[in-house]
């Protein structure tokens, strides 16, 4: 949604708010203040990994089990049940399930079960977004709160065209909500990927780029096969390249679709009032 000032966005009576931006720009940080003020706290992540991805990662975890003795005739005999125990803070099921591409010895998967579980993610992300119409209606109907704010994944970007005036899920996004980008800086870029080096996690990539970027990660280190690349290895330099190929995207979408605020002015922002303060800031100095 766009607004002709700040004033018409404070006196927006049932506020919906889409936050993107970065890993650690403080997107999660804002929906749990804005949370505890009584608004609805919708997680993209969360909605992933239980609606679209759930049964994927279930399957994945009894996959495993069975590989052992002992669990798997517990399991042929319905005597255990396995489930994911995803929660808004926990995203590890999901995580886990994407996996990371290269050498199985190191807890790699082939590229070609990796590229089918982030097309699956993709499709998630997709529709856990076009669903945000219906739970804000949800969240109004049924839980009786007036505001709402959507807490979506750092893969946004990914999924959509920013450039697009029509992109399904932009429109849909912008149709329904403010879209609000956390503009992290150089500093928090470098932090992340230093962060990553240590624990390096699966990440969702846009498949062209993937596939780009998975030739040349090989071609830099002389790998011919697929089966050969450390998938930690790729992991972290993938991460690094992932970062600086997602910030014009985020900043385009920004200019096409929403607003920006900085990531340094997230701290100050400890009340309700603070939040609708720095949104409709953002909104006056884009006119």
């Amino acid at each position: 949604m766009r607004f002709s000032s700040g004033k018409n966005f404070r006196q927006w009576p049932q506020k919906a708010v889409t936050i993107f931006g970065m890993s650690g720009v403080g997107k999660t940080t804002l929906a749990h203040l804005l949370q505890d003020s009584n608004w609805y706290h919708y997680s993209v992540d969360y909605r992933i990994g239980t609606r679209y991805m759930g049964e994927h990662i279930v399957d994945n975890f009894k996959r495993e089990a069975m590989r052992v003795p002992f669990l798997r005739n517990l399991l042929l005999s319905d005597s255990i049940h396995i489930q994911s125990n995803i929660t808004f803070e926990n995203l590890s099921p999901l995580s886990t399930y994407l996996g990371k591409p290269g050498n199985a010895d190191k807890g790699g998967i082939s590229f070609a079960e990796y590229r089918k579980r982030q097309n699956q993610h993709r499709e998630a992300e997709i529709s856990a977004l076009l669903d945000v119409p219906a739970f804000i209606g949800k969240a109004r109907d049924i839980y009786q709160y007036g505001n709402f704010v959507c807490d979506s994944g750092g893969s946004l970007c990914e999924v959509v065209d920013p450039s697009n005036p029509l992109d399904p899920v932009l429109t849909c996004l912008s149709q329904n909500s403010l879209l609000l980008y956390i503009e992290g800086t150089p500093e928090h870029t470098r932090m992340l990927v230093e962060r990553f080096r240590k624990h390096p996690k699966p990440m969702y990539y846009q498949p062209q780029f993937l596939e780009r970027k998975w030739s040349e990660y090989k071609a830099i280190n002389q790998i011919a096969e697929d089966s050969e690349v450390d998938p930690d290895g790729f992991a972290v330099w993938g991460f690094e390249q992932l970062l600086h190929h997602r910030i014009p995207l985020y900043k385009a979408i920004a200019d096409n679709f929403g607003y920006t605020v900085r990531m340094r002015d997230i701290p100050g922002v400890q009340s309700v009032e603070d939040f609708t303060s720095l949104v409709s800031d953002a909104i006056d100095s884009k006119q």
